[in-house]
């Protein structure tokens, strides 16, 4: 018996239905990206940094999070972190520079910066021109990072400085979203252990302990045992420090023609003492540059990045002597940008890994849709069966009634 013309159309329709949530769950079902991860490698094979010399780590990344077109990306910068297993110095949760986690302070414009500090750009990011690498499609990248020795000078929020000993101290290599984007797939912690990379001989180009304390300066505090706060400039000068030169406190003087929101920022000092390390902040924190080393003179002179979304108005660049804990303070007028990116544009775009709330949507409204499809049909054959005719039972002829 051919099957009802309704019942047919029904079963076409539910057939086509199929197919197309089969097609959207085909696109949605992507496998789950792989968590992001670090590798370290010295030149001589290793993972490991020198105690005594400088020492150039390469490092690769995997399965880091990409934004296409997004703003900013990922800062690569070598440290110490709290709690490096727990994961509660992670900016996304809260962390704090200077008290969760330090590192050592760099320009982030990679033009002119000293390699302790590297910038990994989105694809397609409107920052993508002052970034050392760009984020490949799989989230991968390759680039240098310079260890300048076990000890470092940190700078925390308040300008402060505080000096980390990574022999006391468990240090690596730090990733945190780029231009204060908080991105917690692409926060990680790689330990990385000190030993004699490269024996009693200096590598060529290189002298010993050329970012360590500075000299004469006293035993490193470890972040585990001092408050952040605890290690103030004026604790790292040697007692025997004189003032950083015969003609008074050092005197800073920026160049406020480039002064504008997103541009850099150039600026000169005098007054350090000759070869110490010199920290630069901008405000409560939101900038830094350094170390630099002073010249034979004690003069300084460098360019800091101005953050895109720092506010026009008022603003102040403080630098900091490693040594003799001498500081120089200017504010200057920051004019706003021609044409300022947006910030809002980081988590606007990602890759579609096919979970987006519209494709979800049609998967779930396209079962609901088949199934009832499915539930009228079986009503329809129901009914039909129900009234189908029932074939009268036989009866029997008059003659054999009478019989």
């Amino acid at each position: 018996m051919n099957p009802h013309p309704l019942i047919s159309r029904l079963a076409a329709l539910a057939l086509l239905t199929t197919s197309l949530v089969a097609a959207l769950t085909a696109t949605t079902t992507t496998p789950a990206a792989a968590a992001a991860r670090v590798t370290v490698t010295n030149d001589q094979g290793t993972a490991a940094a020198d105690t005594k010399y400088r020492t150039e780590l390469t490092i690769s990344g995997s399965g880091f999070q990409v934004v296409k077109g997004g703003f900013g990306g990922v800062y690569l910068m070598f440290g110490w972190v709290k709690d490096p297993r727990g994961g509660s110095w992670k900016p996304s949760k809260g962390g704090v520079t200077g008290s969760d986690y330090r590192y050592i302070p760099d320009s982030e414009n990679a033009a002119d910066n000293q390699g302790y500090l590297k910038f990994i750009a989105f694809p397609g990011s409107s920052t993508a021109g002052e970034a050392n690498a760009v984020l490949g499609k799989n989230g991968s990248f390759k680039v240098t990072l310079t260890v300048p020795g076990p000890t470092f000078q940190s700078v925390d929020r308040s300008g402060k400085v505080s000096t980390v000993d990574c022999t006391k101290v468990t240090c690596g290599v730090i990733t945190v979203g780029a231009h204060g984007v908080k991105n917690p797939a692409n926060e990680t912690f790689t330990p990385v252990r000190f030993a004699s990379v490269y024996g009693a001989e200096a590598p060529a180009g290189q002298g010993q302990g050329t970012t360590g304390a500075a000299s004469g300066a006293p035993e490193a505090a470890t972040p585990d045992q001092t408050a952040p706060d605890a290690a103030a400039p004026e604790a790292a000068a040697a007692p025997d420090a004189a003032a950083p030169t015969p003609g008074g406190p050092p005197k800073l003087t920026t160049d406020r023609l480039t002064a504008k929101v997103g541009n850099t920022l150039a600026f000169t000092a005098t007054g350090f003492r000759p070869g110490e390390q010199v920290l630069g902040v901008l405000d409560d924190g939101v900038a830094g540059i350094g170390p630099m080393i002073a010249g034979p003179s004690g003069e300084v002179a460098g360019i800091l990045p101005l953050p895109t979304d720092l506010a026009p108005g008022t603003h102040e660049l403080r630098l900091t002597g490693a040594a003799t804990g001498g500081q120089a303070a200017e504010r200057f007028a920051v004019r706003p940008a021609d044409a300022a990116a947006d910030p809002s544009t980081a988590a606007a775009s990602s890759d579609d890994d096919g979970t987006s709330p519209a494709r979800v949507f049609l998967v779930v409204a396209g079962c609901v849709f088949l199934l009832t499809l499915l539930g009228l049909a079986l009503r329809l054959l129901l009914l039909r069966r129900r009234r189908r005719p029932t074939p009268p039972a036989d009866r029997p002829s008059p003659v054999e009634a009478t019989a």
